[in-house]
């Protein structure tokens, strides 16, 4: 007799659960949305169906902050997961980690899949992020030299403050090869040191034509370089992988350049507005020494036999405050310096522009929403009106049926209800009959 080893339903359910796990650890799904619900767990589960099939489904509340847009009853969407079993139940269901809109095409998917890996492991982070240089000495530029984005920055670097050399590393910036080509420019500068910021832009494009810019390769370099890098990929309303993982995100080349080069006009002002001042309290304060030497010897009265002594003192002092006036106009001067720096680098504009551009996409995702919202209301509109219809008693009259009533407008349902010779109504589709009864028989 074959002894067959017996499994509880726990065991079975577990082993069965291992082997989908270990089979399918990563799937990528296309289908239908339905059966969705949201309990106060927050946790979405709905059914992802096409024609012939369906499949439970779970997105879990912290996966819920990549999402693009809300998940809806009837939604065409590409689910990126793991396939699991529910033991309590015994049902097989997708884990997803990423959904988008099936519009959104593989690379949309990528991208999604991308963002929150690297989310997670902290790389887009604030607290990662560092400081621009206030003055650089040397700024590396990667770029494709034939591109109008080269042409933007130099010539806003230029009206700036041309005393900054611009160090230019050609690279292809889309294509076969260009993902190469900016991560050993990338390592160039780090090996190199003799560059203060490095700054990766380009014109705008299309997802496709900016997606050298979202490579995982691409962004560890970014981040993993020991220089400040500045991104300025397209223009305002592209963004990319490398945008959140670099230092400063700028909206397009030329703004790339008014953040990484000091205005010199507005330098020099202020510093020789803190120049003038600072010589001038100087001049003042000596002016108030003289005095009190003066009054001191009008005290003193003129002893010819003191009087070399205290000449020779006061000429030792006089060189001490010099040199003390001169060691603090050095240390001032720094200090203004410094103080120029970091008041250059938060100018009013700049934060006026940024405010700006966060309204302008503000409006545009208002915009997008209410277009959504509106087509969402007309369509359930018209699913309404289609129900009332079908409802209608005239759609009733319609199809040949018809209204018997009483004189009195009373609807007669029993031929216990009338009477020989009573007259009354009857309401078709089209107008009315006025009748009189001439023979009642029961049902």
């Amino acid at each position: 007799m074959i002894s067959e080893q017996i499994q509880t339903v726990s065991e079975l359910t577990q082993s069965i659960r291992g082997v989908l796990e270990v089979s399918f650890p990563f799937v990528t799904v296309a289908g239908e949305i339905s059966n969705l619900r949201c309990p106060y767990s927050g946790h979405l589960y709905f059914t992802l169906k096409d024609e012939t099939a369906q499949i439970k489904a779970v997105l879990f509340k912290p996966q819920q902050r990549y999402l693009a847009c809300t998940p809806t009853d009837g939604m065409e969407v590409v689910c990126r997961g793991r396939v699991s079993l529910y033991e309590a139940r015994g049902e097989y269901q997708l884990i997803v980690d990423v959904l988008a809109t099936k519009g959104a095409g593989a690379l949309q998917l990528a991208f999604d899949l991308l963002k929150r890996k690297l989310a997670d492991e902290g790389l887009f982070a604030g607290e990662r992020k560092r400081p621009l240089p206030l003055l650089p000495e040397r700024i590396a530029l990667i770029t494709s030299p034939s591109g109008a984005a080269v042409h933007d920055f130099l010539a806003m670097a230029e009206k700036r403050y041309a005393a900054i050399p611009v160090e230019i590393f050609p690279v292809r910036v889309q294509g076969t090869g260009a993902m190469e080509d900016i991560i050993e420019a990338i390592a160039l500068c780090n090996e190199r040191g003799k560059n203060d910021v490095i700054v990766l832009c380009r014109g705008g494009g299309s997802l496709e034509d900016l997606w050298t810019f979202n490579e995982e390769r691409v962004a560890r370099a970014i981040a993993n370089s020991h220089i400040p890098v500045v991104s300025a990929i397209g223009h305002e309303i592209d963004f990319t992988i490398a945008d959140l993982v670099a230092d400063f995100r700028a909206p397009t080349p030329t703004a790339a350049a008014e953040a990484v080069v000091p205005s010199r006009d507005q330098l020099y002002a202020r510093l020789h507005n803190l120049s003038t001042r600072l010589t001038r309290t100087i001049m003042d304060r000596l002016a108030i020494s003289r005095r009190t030497i003066e009054a001191h010897k009008k005290i003193l009265g003129d002893p010819t036999s003191l009087l070399d002594q205290f000449r020779l003192k006061t000429d030792h002092a006089l060189a001490s405050l010099q040199f003390a006036f001169s060691s603090t106009i050095h240390q001032r001067q720094l200090a203004l310096t410094r103080l120029s720096h970091i008041l250059t680098s938060h100018t009013p504009e700049q934060r006026l522009e940024y405010q700006r551009q966060r309204i302008h996409e503000l409006r545009r995702r208002l915009a997008q929403a209410m277009s959504r919202q509106q087509e969402r209301k007309q369509a359930a509109f018209a699913r309404n009106a289609g129900l009332l219809h079908a409802i209608s008693p005239l759609a009733v009259l319609g199809r040949g049926y018809s209204i018997v009533q009483q004189k009195n407008g009373d609807v007669i349902r029993s031929y216990a209800e009338v009477h020989l010779g009573r007259n009354i109504s009857i309401t078709l589709a089209q107008g009315g009959i006025d009748c009189e009864v001439k023979k009642i028989w029961p049902k």
